[in-house]
């Protein structure tokens, strides 16, 4: 039921009126092992991207997106309007992800 729910990034759904229910949000945590952690400290030296780290904030998005769709979906809501992130490094290798957003519930 989660993957149903509509999340946005703007303020307005065009067709749809709605009355708003509650903030919510998705959070998660991710690290790498610590092979993965070198590989990527060798690859910081030479420059260029950095795929260990690149996947690991894919998936950090995506859990964050449906731990959101979830507490949307706890909630009642139809949809979730101006969804945005942010992101934290705790150590080397460890990112923090919120997702976060206004639930809404169509009229």
């Amino acid at each position: 039921m989660a993957n149903k729910i509509l999340v946005t990034t703007t303020e307005h759904i065009p067709g749809h009126e709605y009355e708003i229910i509650s903030e919510v949000f998705g959070l998660t945590t991710q690290s790498k092992n610590i092979a993965r952690n070198i590989g990527a400290g060798l690859k910081s030296l030479a420059g260029g991207e950095i795929h260990a780290y690149t996947d690991l904030l894919t998936e950090a998005r995506d859990v964050a997106i449906e731990r959101l769709r979830e507490n949307a979906v706890a909630l009642g809501a139809d949809a979730v309007v101006m969804m945005r992130f942010d992101s934290d490094s705790i150590t080397d290798g460890m990112e923090t992800i919120a997702a976060y957003g206004t639930a809404v519930k169509f009229k």
